[in-house]
C-alpha cells in the first residue's frame, strides 16, 4: 500500500514538472506573473481626470512605478528597432507626441490619452487596448530583436524586476511600453482650466466653443467632450471616388462597402502644434481644415449623415468671424503642461 502510495506521488511529480516545463516563456499566450515577492515593486496610481470615462486597466498589467520608469525607458531606446529608431522617433513631445509631416505618406497619430482607446491606426487595423497595440509595434513594427534585449545586462535586470522573468519577449516589452503609454494624461490646457473654473477664455474663445459643442458647428459629434476622440471611424467626405488604397480606410481592414473612405476620428488635443492634417495629410493648416468642412465637402455613398444632416448639405457655412472663432477655440486644446511634464521626457 505505501509503495503504490509512493508511486501515484512521484507520477504526479512527474506530471506537475512536465506541465512547467511546457509552459515556456517565449509562448505569446503565457500569463505574465504580476507579482513577485522577492522584487517587491512600487504601487502607482495612475492619475484619473474628472468628467474623463473609466480607465480600464489589465489585471495582469498592474499598475507600478519601477514598470512605468522601464515603460519610459524603451519608449526612447533605439534598442527597439533595427535601423535605429525609437518611438520617440515618431512621437516627439514638444508637438504633442507627434511629428510634424508625415512619415511613411500619412501623419503621425498623437500619443495622448490613449488609456481611453480600443481603435488604433488611422483605418483601425489595430484593435483592442494598449497591450496588444504595443505588442504589435514591437513584434511587427520595430521586429524588435529579442537576442539583442535579452543580451543587455539592464534590461535583463529589470524586466526579471518588473515581470519576474528569465527571458524577455515580445510580450512583456509591450506591457512596459503599455504601462507608460498609459500615463500620458492631457488635461491641462486652457480650455480644461477653463471647465475646471481656474481660467477663463476670451470672447472669441468661447463662440468658438459654442460653435464646436453646438448643432451649427457639428464637430462634436466625433471629436467628443473632454477626450475630443470618439474613437470610432468616419467618413468625412474628403473624396467621392477612392483610387487609392490608401484612401480607402477602414474598407481596407473589413472588406465591407459600407466603411469606405471612413477614417480613425484623430485626437485634437494639441491639434494647433500640427501642420498636416486628415489622414493623408493633405490640409497644412488649421484654416485650410475648417474652409473644407465649411465648404469643399464631397459626397460619397458612405459619407457620415451628420455631414448631411437638413442644412448642411453645403457644409457648415459658417462666416469668416465664425470661423476664427472656431479656430481660436481650437488653440486652447493646447496643453503646454503635457509637452513639457518631465515624467513624459527622455529619461
Amino acid at each position: 500500500m505505501i509503495k503504490k502510495l509512493i508511486v501515484q506521488v512521484i507520477c504526479t511529480l512527474i506530471c506537475f514538472i512536465a506541465l512547467l516545463v511546457s509552459c515556456k516563456p517565449d509562448s505569446p499566450d503565457y500569463p505574465l506573473n504580476t507579482e513577485n515577492p522577492a522584487n517587491p515593486l512600487t504601487p502607482y496610481s495612475i492619475y484619473h481626470p474628472a468628467r474623463f470615462p473609466e480607465m480600464k486597466i489589465p489585471d495582469d498589467n498592474k499598475p507600478y512605478k519601477e514598470r512605468i520608469e522601464l515603460g519610459r525607458m524603451l519608449y526612447y531606446d533605439p534598442i527597439l528597432s533595427n535601423d535605429g529608431r525609437a518611438c520617440a522617433n515618431c512621437h516627439l513631445q514638444s508637438y504633442g507626441f507627434t511629428v510634424p509631416g508625415m512619415v511613411n505618406g500619412m501623419p503621425v497619430l498623437s500619443h495622448v490619452n490613449m488609456a481611453w482607446y480600443n481603435n488604433f491606426m488611422w483605418n483601425g487595423s489595430k484593435k483592442g487596448g494598449l497591450e496588444d497595440v504595443m505588442q504589435f509595434e514591437t513584434r511587427e513594427f520595430f521586429a524588435t530583436d529579442l537576442n539583442k534585449m535579452n543580451n543587455s545586462t539592464t534590461y535583463k535586470e529589470l524586466f526579471k524586476k518588473c515581470y519576474n522573468v528569465d527571458y524577455i519577449t515580445h510580450k512583456e516589452i509591450g506591457y512596459a511600453l503599455a504601462q507608460f503609454t498609459r500615463t500620458m494624461i492631457s488635461d491641462g490646457s486652457k480650455y480644461d482650466r477653463y471647465i475646471k473654473g481656474i481660467e477663463d477664455m476670451s470672447y472669441d474663445e468661447k463662440k468658438g466653443a459654442e460653435l464646436f459643442f453646438s448643432e451649427k458647428g457639428d464637430c462634436f459629434h466625433c471629436h467628443v467632450t473632454l477626450l475630443t476622440t470618439d474613437n470610432s471611424f468616419h467618413n468625412n467626405g474628403l473624396d467621392s471616388i477612392y483610387t487609392s488604397d490608401k484612401d480607402k480606410g477602414l474598407f481596407m481592414v473589413t472588406g465591407d462597402a459600407k466603411d469606405l473612405g471612413k477614417f480613425r476620428t484623430p485626437n485634437l488635443r494639441n491639434v494647433a502644434l500640427r501642420n498636416s492634417y486628415m489622414h493623408d495629410g493633405r490640409f497644412k493648416t488649421l484654416e485650410e481644415v475648417v474652409e473644407f468642412y465649411n465648404s469643399k465637402v464631397r459626397k460619397s455613398a458612405t459619407l457620415d449623415p451628420v455631414m448631411t444632416k437638413p442644412g448642411k448639405e453645403n457644409g457648415l457655412q459658417l462666416n469668416a468671424y465664425e470661423q476664427k472663432q472656431l479656430i481660436a477655440f481650437l488653440k486652447t486644446l493646447t496643453d503646454s503642461a503635457f509637452i513639457t511634464n518631465p515624467n513624459f521626457s527622455k529619461p
